[in-house]
């Protein structure tokens, strides 16, 4: 095993960990977006959930791009690599030439060569995006790919986690603030 590989290891391992330890969706997107970049010396990576009443990739998490960059318009989910949200990963060699890049221009000003989209999927349906940008164009090696891969893997159940965490969170609540209004009821009757 090469030095690559075992560095890949010890970043899913820390990813892992900090899954393992939190529920803090932005601080693991984070961590998946910042481990990416630094392993493959990427230009920069973002992870987009998809707002499925808009029809539109949100800004998630970040590492490596400017706040322009992420602020240069919506992004259409039907209009921004949508093979990506059909769950094909769709790696773009050329940014500028591209007709599946929905603001080239402004990847141009950024920096940004090529694209690497990839689906986060949870149970099938995909939820959100994983982008890849690289300053030169590139395309990546089947371990490349796979590292990837995984770290889109990792993010989806993180996601899925603080969702469901979330949703179990609103529905104690929502059970505790009702047997508190019976309680109350009881009272004045």
């Amino acid at each position: 095993m090469g030095n690559k590989e075992i560095i890949y290891f010890q970043m899913f391992r820390d990813v892992c960990k900090v899954i393992n330890s939190t529920l803090n969706l932005e601080e693991v997107l984070n961590l998946i977006a910042e481990n990416i970049v630094r392993a493959l010396s990427l230009k920069g990576c973002t992870v987009f959930l998809l707002d499925k009443e808009r029809n539109r990739l949100e800004v998630s998490a970040s590492y490596g791009v400017s706040q322009a960059y992420l602020q240069k318009g919506p992004l259409d989910a039907d209009k921004s690599i949508a093979e990506t949200l059909k769950g094909e990963s769709v790696l773009i060699y050329d940014t500028t030439t591209d007709s599946r890049i929905q603001y080239p221009q402004e990847a141009k000003k950024e920096g940004v060569a090529s694209i690497f989209s990839v689906p986060l999927s949870v149970k099938g349906q995909v939820i959100g995006v994983l982008r890849i940008y690289t300053s030169q164009p590139r395309k990546f090696s089947g371990n490349e790919n796979e590292f990837i891969a995984g770290f889109a893997e990792m993010g989806s159940i993180a996601i899925d986690n603080a969702r469901m965490y979330h949703h179990l969170k609103n529905d104690h609540e929502n059970l505790i603030n009702e047997v508190h209004r019976w309680f109350e009821f009881g009272k004045t009757t």
